[in-house]
């Protein structure tokens, strides 16, 4: 099951960008504009990662520096033991 998924996963990458780079080096395919959608999409995909952290933890702080009544203005909250 998931080994098998696993081994799918990277496979799927590994043709994927193998197929990416002979069509840009041997075969010139990429033109000017599409390196640039190349760029601009893994820099969007690496800034939505940053968004994502920046969210996450910002919740997380948001919880331990400012309990709400609902938690009983308690971190962690009653009932959760810290590690």
């Amino acid at each position: 099951g998931l080994t098998f998924g696993l081994i799918m996963l990277l496979y799927s990458m590994y043709v994927w960008w193998r197929d990416v780079i002979r069509e840009s080096t041997f075969e010139g395919h990429h033109t000017f504009a599409v390196q640039t959608g190349l760029r601009m999409g893994m820099l969007l995909f690496i800034v939505s990662e940053i968004m994502f952290f920046a969210a996450f933890f910002w919740a997380f702080f948001h919880s331990s520096l400012a309990p709400t009544i609902e938690l009983g203005a308690v971190w962690p909250p009653k009932g959760i033991e810290a590690i």
